[in-house]
């Protein structure tokens, strides 16, 4: 059984101009200063996530993982998408996160050129900012998508990305804002395919439930949503797929700090060996599906996966 330390949750709101970033509730403008500079704080570890369910879960199966073998954990969780999360990251407040691996090389070198899995790791490890190194990748991966609903797909014969080209109606585009700017957004399509859409709709939850009812009722035909989404089998959707590798391979990998030391480094690869494909899918359906806690969700594929 995994004792779990509930740390200080994060509630993080992005402003446009001067990236400033504050905990609510706190006097401090540093979202992540506790005040403390004790040499007990010095052994905590952070563990970060996205304000994404399935992130979530992922940094939770860390943060318990991590426990279990004696370390101290801070949880820092659900406190937004890349662009506010990655500067606290590269600035050394967070020491452990759950990312992808291909989003997150787009995210720091536009320019770069992706490849296989492995061709995408290796390329991401020459351009992480100093202090910062990843770990063990998983097998799991939560691969950005673009998805449209079976009974679209049917009408316009959709099957990969191009054949968007065979659309006849307004296309209107569904996912987080940030999405209009991300490589491999709107922009991408049009100049990629030469796919027009005629508009953006904010859908602020990842590829979550929000997107999938606004995709599902119409007024989106196209989303974002991540091959991992429970949702994409239960609501008959199509992720279409990218033979000519738009998304790149997105496997799931700790990002960690110089303060994530040999033996903190053997927990996470411990959990990236055993992380499938098909546990991240069912760990997202518990939660989507069940209700589940992040919580309890990690304590129980732990105590399945019999890793500690």
């Amino acid at each position: 059984m995994f004792t779990v330390k509930r740390g200080r949750l994060a509630a993080i709101a992005a402003v446009a101009v001067g990236a400033v970033v504050a905990l609510a509730g706190c006097a401090s403008s540093d979202p992540l200063d506790t005040g403390s500079t004790s040499s007990a704080d010095s052994q905590t570890i952070v563990v970060g996530s996205q304000d994404y369910y399935s992130n979530e879960i992922i940094a939770e199966i860390y943060a318990q993982a991590l426990e279990a073998n004696g370390i101290t954990v801070d949880r820092q969780f659900r406190i937004g998408q890349r662009e506010v999360y990655l500067p606290e990251i590269t600035g050394g407040k967070i020491d452990v996160f759950p990312e992808y691996t291909g989003s997150l090389l787009q995210a720091l070198e536009k320019t770069a050129a992706g490849g296989t899995a492995d061709e995408t790791y290796a390329e991401l490890e020459k351009v992480l900012p100093s202090g910062l190194r990843v770990l063990d990748r998983a097998a799991a991966t939560d691969q950005n998508s673009w998805t449209v609903t079976q009974a679209f797909a049917d009408k316009y014969n959709l099957t990969d990305v191009a054949s968007l080209k065979n659309v006849t109606e307004p296309i209107t585009v569904g996912g987080n804002s940030e999405l209009e700017t991300r490589p491999y957004g709107p922009t991408a399509l049009k100049e990629k395919y030469g796919i027009d859409v005629v508009g953006f709709k904010p859908v602020e939850d990842g590829g979550g439930p929000l997107t999938v009812k606004a995709l599902v009722d119409g007024d989106i035909q196209l989303a974002n949503i991540y091959t991992a989404s429970p949702n994409i089998k239960s609501d008959n959707l199509v992720a279409l797929t990218d033979p000519d590798g738009l998304f790149f391979p997105d496997n799931v990998v700790p990002v960690v700090s110089e303060k994530v030391d040999d033996k903190a480094a053997a927990v996470l690869n411990k959990v990236s060996a055993a992380l499938s494909a098909e546990d991240l899918v069912s760990l997202n359906a518990e939660s989507v599906n069940d209700q589940k806690s992040a919580k309890a969700i990690a304590a129980g594929w732990l105590e399945q996966a019999k890793l500690f």
